[in-house]
């Protein structure tokens, strides 16, 4: 059961925090402790009120008001895409429509349709995937995106390993389709293992930034990497 939530101070972009108790009926201790971070995020409010599917979104908009990646006209490629927080804010951006469509967007996931994105139910790592995003964006991105991560098995070094893998795979990916001066943005997990992905990235483009934006959750230990103006192939 959960308690009438009280008013609380200000949260993300001027949302109220609230402060909503989950009382103890049955649920695990961990179980109730997420359940009431969920109702309490300002972010997850402040989704459902701007009409997002996912308090994510805002990472991708926080990360972009500063770099600047997102402009009309650019392509994207989005892999790990459901529910579709981020196709939102990118197809708002690059002014895509089902006319001039800009996105092509992938998850194993099923996801409902959005206006100015071609969906593929599919997992990235199958070898047909990489084609079948290109052949539905219609050519090469600008701009490579990841939110990827593997489900949590709760052992934080296994966790990391797996998405890390992810990560490897969409750097790959990124590496052999963007044109050059393209951009390539992508969750990882911080850990220390990753040294070799950050080599192969800083060879191939002119610049990488660690982000970790303000709608990460300050426990959380994700981390986006961005790898900027990709360098193009000798």
């Amino acid at each position: 059961m959960v308690k009438k939530p009280g008013v609380g101070k200000s949260g993300a972009g001027g949302a109220r925090a609230l402060k909503t108790k989950v009382r103890k009926t049955g649920l695990k201790n961990s179980s109730r402790r997420w359940l009431e971070r969920h109702l309490n995020d300002p972010y997850v409010h402040r989704a459902k009120a701007e009409g997002y599917r996912s308090r994510s979104a805002f990472k991708l908009i926080e990360i972009d008001d500063r770099h600047r990646l997102l402009s009309p006209g650019k392509r994207v490629i989005d892999l790990g895409a459901a529910p579709g927080g981020w196709c939102q804010v990118a197809a708002e951006r690059l002014k895509s429509t089902d006319e001039r469509l800009l996105i092509a967007a992938i998850d194993y996931l099923e996801m409902d349709p959005l206006t100015g994105v071609a969906l593929l139910r599919m997992d990235f790592l199958d070898p047909e995937a990489p084609k079948m995003l290109i052949d539905a964006l219609g050519g090469p991105p600008d701009i490579v995106l990841s939110d990827m991560a593997a489900p949590t098995t709760g052992h934080r070094q296994t966790d990391h390993l797996r998405t890390m893998h992810l990560c490897e795979a969409a750097a790959d990916f990124a590496i052999s389709v963007l044109p050059p001066g393209g951009h390539f943005l992508a969750k990882t997990f911080q850990g220390g293992t990753e040294a070799e992905l950050l080599d192969r990235l800083k060879r191939n483009f002119r610049s990488i930034h660690h982000i970790k934006p303000p709608a990460s959750r300050d426990e959380s230990v994700e981390l986006y990497l961005l790898a900027r103006d990709f360098k193009g192939h000798a």
